[in-house]
């Protein structure tokens, strides 16, 4: 049995994984904030893993756990996790003695990345394009996770494709995220509310200017980032996840016409049939824990092994 975690900035969803590769255990908790609420939120869950939902935990044998912030490579060290109140954490070393079996750690869209590859049959390459409060991507070849030479690799969000559009908190114009994210999106939109992005695509259809250039920019921006992950990877699919994508075929439909715009004016942009190649992970899908838990199972969790099999 193996146990993957998503730990996320207000909740935590775990799941246990058999050997057939079978999700047969999941659960849902708040999670806590600062480095020791974090590790005891995912004492909690795996132990309620066990009373909630049945699992026997003398058979696990691997935890994994994808999170938010850098990685320290080699290492289960967590940095820059503003949103979880973590600077710099060693996870492994405040959980094993606890759980008694090895603790694996990766960013949490990496994490979801590999776990919606196996998730849509384990083959080719896929791109995973998480739209939440930030924008981010994934990218797994054959198995691969891909980080890159200093672990960015699939930081699309802060590619700018406007110089002159909105100032990102990179310090950039026109980026990806800044367009895109809903941290920016909300921002920008001004006004309280408890879903901003949901608002301003319903205020949109109402005729709002300001949410119809809101809501336009989201479409130019995730639409780019389609492009930059088929352009530079060439992966066969790009599945779009994060909590923006909650609007569903509202999004969707934005995006394949902005695709679609862009592909009328070139020959080359049509034959790549970008339109096709992009879906939305269904929603409460367990992609980032189920890419977790194949993590943790991994002999030595590295980028260049292939962990999604078995």
């Amino acid at each position: 049995m193996k146990v993957g975690l998503d730990v996320g900035g207000t909740k935590t969803d775990a799941v246990a994984v058999d050997e057939a590769g079978e999700i047969v255990g999941r659960v849902r908790l708040p999670t806590g904030w600062g480095p020791d609420a974090v590790a005891q939120t995912v004492l909690d869950a795996i132990a309620a893993l066990g009373s909630d939902a049945g699992v026997d935990l003398a058979a696990m044998r691997s935890v994994g756990i994808g999170i938010p912030g850098q990685i320290v490579p080699g290492t289960a060290r967590v940095t820059h996790a503003v949103n979880l109140g973590v600077e710099d954490f060693d996870l492994a070393a405040a959980l094993t003695p606890a759980l008694g079996v090895p603790v694996q750690v990766e960013n949490d869209v990496k994490a979801a990345a590999l776990g919606a590859y196996a998730l849509h049959g384990g083959t080719g390459t896929v791109g995973y394009l998480n739209l939440g409060t930030g924008v981010a991507a994934g990218i797994v070849a054959d198995g691969v996770v891909q980080r890159g030479a200093r672990g960015t690799a699939g930081e699309v969000g802060h590619i700018s494709v406007d110089p002159h559009g909105p100032v990102c908190r990179c310090g950039q114009r026109g980026c990806i995220e800044a367009l895109a994210g809903g941290g920016s999106v909300a921002e920008r939109w001004g006004r309280l509310g408890a879903l901003p992005v949901r608002d301003v695509f319903d205020a949109a259809d109402a005729g709002d200017p300001l949410a119809r250039d809101l809501r336009a920019g989201i479409a130019v921006g995730a639409a780019a980032a389609v492009r930059i992950l088929v352009l530079t990877a060439d992966v066969d699919l790009v599945v779009l996840g994060g909590g923006v994508t909650a609007l569903g075929d509202r999004l969707l439909g934005d995006i394949a016409a902005e695709l679609d715009a862009s592909a009328e004016a070139s020959p080359f942009m049509r034959s790549l049939r970008l339109r096709e190649r992009v879906e939305l992970l269904p929603t409460g899908s367990p992609a980032a824990a189920f890419g977790a838990a194949l993590i943790g199972a991994a002999p030595t969790y590295e980028t260049r092994e292939t962990v999604t099999h078995g």
